[in-house]
């Protein structure tokens, strides 16, 4: 054996190669031939000219380019005999070439972890509780009306701004260096409150506001906020309440709930109350599983390949330049975006890597996979809940492959989390 292992940590492994004498012979005969049907000589064809005069104009890169395609096929021999997971591409170090008689390297390369994971059985969560709330079914009554509600003045002028009312408002923002900029202003503008629409604060001072009010509002601006010289800064607001206003929603009846695709108010009301349920749930599940990730990423410790972490890194701050854009983020605010929260990213992959790592070492040990039925089932689900039928659905994961995958390793770590219920109190 000409090489040997060593173990620099948890996921990284060195491979030390060491070769006493080296015969390149028909390594520089596959390159020789290889640039033969490619080289244009003068004199000859692209691709006729004689090996010896090939060899004899590219005699050192062809030695060089052997010499690669050795070290390369040694590395992946060796790797394959030792059956490394290997992640990412090998790193190689200490390279001592001596032209025609040795050649010695060091290959350094992250491979996937072994996880063993601590005794789950004493660790005990809560998961929230789901209760249908009528509540609820109005909300979604109301968001099905908003496209027939009319906009009507609240005429009695005792009535204060709460949350779900609509302030007709006039305002000007004032910099803490004095200025009024115009991008600060606004004249008869509509806002409803409690929607999140302006800085956070921005709204809830306004609550209790009357016809006619003028008020002067403070507010800090987010650290993250798209333009640099407003982060955390502080800005007052003059207000001035010019009217309050409501939304006059129609009666919810059989007529429009035919028109929103149910029978009556009655097949509305026992669809959405299912839906409802099942959305609660679905929401406490995610919260449940997201605590019980981060007990046993903190409970489990071991190394995670840097590759791995670089790779989620990339993928996260693809998702945010999507976010920041449709924000209308700018190259350069994305660039001071990313330099101050670049941190919170890295910490952000590292958790998803390594919670990632553990849901699969639980899969296998229990041989958990998602197969064709899994899947069935799911794209059922999928139906119910969208409204779309089941053939429409299947049609489109079946022409992505892509996005299929994507599901099927949802479904697995669905399923694998089930499992992990078996070992846990939860109450």
């Amino acid at each position: 054996m000409s090489y040997q292992v060593e173990e620099v940590n948890g996921c990284t492994k060195k491979i030390v190669f060491s070769f006493e004498s080296l015969d390149l012979t028909t390594e520089i005969k596959n390159e020789l031939v290889k640039k033969q049907k490619t080289v244009s000589l003068k004199g000859f064809r692209k691709g006729k000219a004689p090996l010896s005069v090939v060899q004899k104009m590219y005699g050192p890169q062809l030695e060089s380019e052997a010499l690669n395609s050795f070290i390369q096929n040694q590395m992946y021999e060796a790797i394959s005999k030792e059956d490394l997971r290997v992640v990412g591409y090998p790193n190689f170090e200490n390279m001592n070439y001596e032209p025609g008689k040795s050649v010695s390297f060091d290959a350094v390369v992250e491979i996937f972890p072994t996880v063993k994971l601590k005794d789950m059985s004493g660790l005990s969560f809560t998961k929230d509780s789901v209760e249908f709330q009528e509540s609820d079914l109005d909300d979604m009554k109301k968001n099905y009306l908003n496209s027939k509600a009319e906009m009507v003045e609240v005429k009695d002028d005792s009535v204060g701004l709460d949350k779900g009312l609509f302030a007709v408002m006039n305002f000007q923002g004032e910099m803490p260096n004095g200025e009024k900029p115009e991008n600060m202003k606004g004249e008869e503008f509509l806002l409803e409150i409690g929607s999140g629409q302006f800085i956070p604060g921005f709204e809830d001072q306004m609550v209790g506001m009357k016809k006619g009010d003028k008020k002067t509002l403070e507010v800090t601006f987010p650290a993250d906020y798209q333009a640099a010289d407003l982060q955390n800064a502080l800005v007052k607001f003059e207000v001035e309440l010019l009217e309050i206003k409501e939304k006059n929603y129609p009666e919810f009846s059989d007529e429009l709930a035919k028109e929103f695709g149910f029978d009556s108010v009655a097949d509305f009301e026992t669809k959405n109350k299912a839906n409802l349920v099942d959305q609660k749930d679905r929401a406490a599940k995610q919260k449940l599983n997201q605590e019980i990730l981060e007990k046993l990423v903190d409970e489990n410790s071991f190394d995670i390949p840097a590759a791995l972490v670089a790779q989620q890194e990339n993928h996260l701050k693809e998702d945010v330049k999507r976010t920041l854009s449709q924000q209308g983020f700018n190259e350069q605010m994305m660039q001071d975006y990313f330099e101050k929260w670049s941190g919170d990213l890295t910490d952000k992959a590292k958790f998803q890597v390594r919670s990632g790592l553990i849901l699969d070492a639980i899969a296998k040990e229990h041989n958990i996979e998602a197969n064709e039925a899994d899947f069935d089932k799911k794209l059922e689900e999928v139906a119910k809940t969208s409204g779309l039928e089941m053939d429409q659905i299947k049609s489109f994961y079946s022409k992505d492959e892509r996005m299929k995958n994507n599901l099927m390793f949802a479904i697995r770590e669905e399923k694998t989390f089930e499992k992990i219920y078996d070992f846990l109190t939860i109450k």
